[in-house]
C-alpha cells in the first residue's frame, strides 16, 4: 500500500467525485480510478459506493480515511525529521499570483534572513488549482488567493486587493472610471477547466454562471481578452500590456491574498513562514 495511492484515496474521499479529485491531483481520471480499484483489491473491501447519485464512502472507506490521514501525516513528519537531521531541511512553497508583488519580495527576503540554511523550493501553479498542489501533497504551504474550498485546510489572510475588469483598450467600457458587474452581463467571460474548485470559478465569474473560452494560465486570460474581447478580472495594481486596460469593479468583493496549509501539519517551518508572511504583507 503506497503513500501515493493513499493520497489518491484521500483526495477522492474528500471530494466524493473522481473527476474533481483527478483535477485536484493534476492527473487524468482513468489512472486514478485504476489506483482506487487496486487499493480496494489490496484491502479486500469496497471503499466507495458508486451510483448515478454520486460517490460515497463505505464504512470500511471511512475507517481507512482516518488511518490514511494519520499515516500520511506521520510520513511527512518523518520526512522532515530525517531531512533536518541530515542538514537538508526544506520547505516547498506553492505560489499562485504575481511574483513581482512587493509583499512576496519582502517575504522572500525575510524568510531567507531567518532561515539561511533551509532550502526553499517553489512550485508555480496554474489557475486550475488555487491551493497550488497542497491537497495532493506537492507543497507544504501555499501563497495564493481565496476563495476556494477550505475543507481540511488552515487559511490566514494576508491582504485584500480591489478587483477590476480587464478589457481591450479600444473597448467602449474601457473609458469608464468604474464599472458594475451588471455592465458586463451580456459579455463572454473566461472559464477554468472542468473540475476546478467551484468557489474559485464562481468568484472569477462575478458570482454568476458565464460562458466563454477555457483558460489555464494568466497569459491565456489576457490573450482571450485581446483576441476575443472576453471579460477578464484582475487585482488592481498589476501591470498589463499597453493594449489592455483594467477598470475598477465597485460591486466586486476584494481578492484575498492568503497563506494556506493542511490542517494538523505541525511542520515548524510552516508556522515560521506564515508568521513572516503576515509581517511582510503588513509592513
Amino acid at each position: 500500500m503506497e503513500l501515493r495511492t493513499l493520497r489518491y484515496f484521500v483526495a477522492v474521499a474528500e471530494e466524493l467525485h473522481f473527476g474533481r479529485a483527478a483535477a485536484r491531483l493534476h492527473m487524468s481520471q482513468p489512472p486514478l480510478s485504476r489506483a482506487i480499484k487496486q487499493l480496494e483489491t489490496e484491502t479486500g473491501a469496497l471503499l466507495f459506493t458508486r451510483s448515478p447519485a454520486g460517490v460515497a464512502l463505505t464504512p470500511v472507506g471511512a475507517v481507512l480515511l482516518d488511518e490514511a490521514r494519520a499515516l500520511l501525516d506521520r510520513a511527512e513528519r518523518l520526512r522532515l525529521r530525517v531531512s533536518a537531521a541530515a542538514g537538508g531541511a526544506t520547505i516547498t512553497i506553492g505560489i499562485l499570483g504575481d511574483g513581482t508583488d512587493p509583499g512576496t519580495a519582502r517575504l522572500a527576503a525575510a524568510f531567507r534572513a531567518s532561515h539561511p540554511g533551509v532550502e526553499v523550493r517553489i512550485r508555480d501553479t496554474d489557475l486550475t488549482d488555487p491551493t497550488c498542489g497542497l491537497r495532493a501533497g506537492l507543497v507544504d504551504v501555499a501563497l495564493t488567493r481565496a476563495p476556494f474550498d477550505e475543507t481540511a485546510l488552515t487559511v490566514r489572510g494576508l491582504r485584500s486587493d480591489p478587483v477590476g475588469a480587464v478589457l481591450r483598450a479600444d473597448d467602449p467600457l474601457a473609458r469608464r472610471g468604474q464599472l458594475k458587474l451588471a455592465d458586463l452581463a451580456d459579455r463572454r467571460w473566461f472559464q477554468f477547466p472542468q473540475g476546478t474548485d467551484r468557489a474559485w470559478q464562481s468568484y472569477w465569474n462575478g458570482g454568476e454562471p458565464r460562458e466563454g473560452p477555457v483558460v489555464r494560465v494568466v497569459q491565456e486570460c489576457l490573450h482571450a481578452v485581446l483576441w476575443n474581447g472576453t471579460i477578464g478580472l484582475a487585482p488592481l495594481g498589476h501591470d498589463l500590456p499597453a493594449n489592455l486596460a483594467v477598470v475598477p469593479l465597485v460591486d466586486m468583493a476584494p481578492s484575498r491574498v492568503v497563506a494556506v496549509w493542511n490542517d494538523g501539519d505541525t511542520n515548524p517551518l510552516i508556522r515560521s513562514f506564515v508568521g513572516i508572511a503576515m509581517a511582510a504583507y503588513h509592513p
